[in-house]
């Protein structure tokens, strides 16, 4: 026991460290500009990119929309995928827990009555010599593993390494959720936006068909000419069945992401105009990115547990040692069970080595080490799309401007072209061809302004959640509610909220 003890403080297996940080300052090859192009219409302001300035944990609220804010409420109280993850995680602190109870002993009581005949042939088996008898028995039983090598030290590092896993893939889909409905917010008033320019482009078109009607009644315009702007008419309008379609399929999306049905589709609606653009946008260099990206964190605590495992793997190919003890009271009456004379105890050590097992043991440590370095490998795989997200977040965000500026001088010409073929068709001094042509490419123009504004919205959003969204900001762990599976309602918070739902820092 004192050389069990001696040797309690060791723990086989490497001691797992941080992995370093990525070795670059910053996320381009060349120059990057810290601020973008702007023009002059609404959503094209410039946008200024300031290194090392920390993310708000609500990110969302720059887009300053009080619809946003409240969809975004709606979808933290019910979506199910992130009451799911939360309840993964506090059954992964159970599993800590459990594996932490090995420290102490095993203790069991036993209360044993049995009704008995020992055969004549042998020996009676009471004092009273009676071959009928029953007999009583009442023990408690001690069983403890002396963590020698540290197996079970090595194995709770493991576990509580899975358990941090889960704690990010909480913030994994917290994150997630949070970033698709501004994403589906955005897509909404991007959907109507663009239905509004077909809606324009339709009265323009019916109004030009009631001109060209007139022009043919009077024999100044041929049937023809009728029927191509007919004919415009009916393919502008054949354009906003798909929009509408596509808008209809995400109120169901936005309404699956606040945790409700398509029927009970939130009443928010979006427009482009009531959405702000954020013109300050936070930038992390690299080394702070891979503390700040839940899904970096997981993998490293992936890496942690493989690491432990390695050195689960090697206890156990060294001699394991126990202790146990019994002792309880054993009588034929039960009214004399605890009487002295009825007292027996049982005192035992063990040690145990395994000495063949076909390399059984041999061969599960190389597994281990490889699982480690496939672990090691992922967690480099996971830094470098997290630094290329973000790569991809700012160029985007730079393009977009541009895009932006290049829309809205096309729709600025097209629209110059649109006035002047309508005025020379309401004169007889153009055809309905040029007329047509300037509709179809007005509406191009208009469609395009849409896009490109959206656009520099969802890159933004999409650069924040890159950027990890600023969970670690957050003093107030996401809410815990337990479900009714009997009648599908969620009821009451959880029972524990308690600081285990923090994550913790390097």
């Amino acid at each position: 026991m004192a050389f069990a003890a001696i040797l309690g403080s060791c723990a086989v297996g490497p001691d797992f460290r941080l992995p370093a940080p990525p070795g670059v300052g910053g996320y381009t090859g060349e120059r990057f500009a810290l601020h973008t192009t702007s023009t002059d219409t609404p959503g094209g302001q410039a946008q200024h990119f300031a290194p090392g300035r920390d993310l708000p944990q609500d990110w969302w609220t720059l887009f300053r929309s009080p619809a946003l804010n409240a969809l975004i409420a709606q979808a933290l109280h019910n979506n199910p995928t992130l009451q799911s993850a939360q309840a993964t995680l506090r059954a992964s602190k159970e599993a800590v827990a459990a594996q932490e109870g090995k420290y102490l002993p095993l203790v069991t009581a036993n209360f044993n009555p049995t009704r008995n005949q020992t055969s004549a042939a042998l020996a009676p088996i009471p004092s009273s010599n009676a071959l009928l008898y029953n007999l009583y028995t009442a023990q408690v039983q001690v069983s403890y593993t002396f963590d020698v090598w540290g197996l079970n030290r090595r194995t709770v590092e493991s576990v509580q390494a899975l358990a941090d896993t889960q704690r990010f893939q909480v913030e994994a889909a917290y994150l997630t959720l949070t970033s698709n409905v501004v994403l589906a917010a955005i897509n909404d008033a991007a959907l109507r936006g663009q239905m509004d320019a077909v809606n324009e482009e339709i009265a323009i078109n019916t109004r030009m068909l009631g001109i060209l009607r007139q022009q043919f009644d009077s024999g100044y315009a041929s049937r023809n000419d009728l029927a191509l702007q007919e004919a415009a008419l009916a393919q502008v309008k054949a354009t906003l069945p798909p929009l509408r379609k596509a808008l209809q399929q995400n109120r169901d999306l936005i309404a699956a992401l606040t945790g409700t049905y398509s029927s009970q589709a939130p009443p928010e609606i979006f427009r482009l105009d009531r959405l702000r653009l954020p013109t300050v946008l936070p930038v992390s260099v690299p080394s702070q990115l891979i503390e700040q990206r839940p899904d970096v964190r997981a993998a490293e605590e992936q890496l942690h547990s493989a690491s432990a495992l390695i050195g689960v793997a090697t206890a156990n190919m060294l001699p394991n040692f126990t202790i146990n003890a019994n002792g309880g009271y054993m009588n034929t009456a039960l009214a004399g069970l605890l009487a002295p004379q009825n007292l027996f105890w049982t005192l035992s050590g063990n040690a145990t080595q395994t000495l063949f097992d076909g390399g059984i043991l041999f061969h599960q440590l190389k597994q281990a080490k490889d699982t480690y370095q496939a672990a090691a490998w992922t967690y480099r795989g996971t830094v470098i799309g997290a630094v290329q997200n973000v790569a991809d977040s700012l160029r985007a965000i730079q393009n977009d401007a541009d895009a932006l500026r290049a829309a809205r001088d096309f729709e600025r010409a097209a629209k110059i072209s649109l006035d002047l073929a309508q005025q020379q068709m309401q004169t007889g001094n153009a055809s309905v061809l040029v007329l047509l042509t300037a509709q179809q490419t007005y509406l191009q123009s208009v469609t395009a302004v849409v896009q490109a504004r959206a656009a520099r919205l969802s890159d933004t959003a999409a650069l924040f959640a890159a950027l990890g969204g600023g969970w670690w900001n957050r003093t107030v762990p996401p809410e815990q509610r337990i479900l009714d599976v009997s009648s599908g309602h969620a009821g009451a918070p959880a029972e524990r909220n308690d600081a285990a739902q923090g994550v913790p820092a390097h």
